[in-house]
């Protein structure tokens, strides 16, 4: 009969993913929000040969990236929350590099925190209102 102890052993161990200022752990405040390709230069950037990567977005509209996501962390000591691309180098091994603009329009399912583009000053702002008051930037012609 197998003991406990012995059991619990195969459990998961917490990533090592590790704060890129402070050096601590990182907690992950968000799912996984895994990076698709649409266009044939963004698979060339990953080591694919330009033929492959035109075959295989004419043939499917959109690639998985295997081992690339978004994912929210939150450190103890900047106390705050960002946003990273993950990089799984490894079974262990991570690389973080802040999340840039243009890998918000290769990922499903997630609402980009600098807004979208092309949705004006004047609709954001009326966005985040509520109220009567609201309606003072509304000249109406009599």
């Amino acid at each position: 009969m197998q003991k406990r102890c012995d059991r619990n052993r195969n459990r998961s161990k917490r990533r090592n993913i590790c704060c890129l200022v402070h050096g601590c752990y990182l907690d992950s405040m968000s799912q996984k929000y895994p990076l698709f390709a649409d266009q044939p230069g963004q698979l060339q950037q990953r080591g694919m040969s330009r033929r492959r990567a035109l075959m295989l977005v004419a043939t499917q509209t959109t690639v998985p990236i295997e081992g690339e996501w978004l994912e929210a962390f939150w450190c103890d000591r900047c106390q705050q929350t960002k946003w990273y691309h993950v990089l799984k180098r490894n079974e262990c091994t991570y690389a973080l590099t802040a999340a840039p603009q243009e890998l918000w329009q290769q990922v499903t399912g997630v609402i980009n925190p600098y807004g979208n583009p092309s949705v004006s000053e004047f609709s954001r702002r009326h966005a985040k209102q509520l109220g009567y008051y609201s309606i003072k930037d509304f000249h109406f012609l009599d």
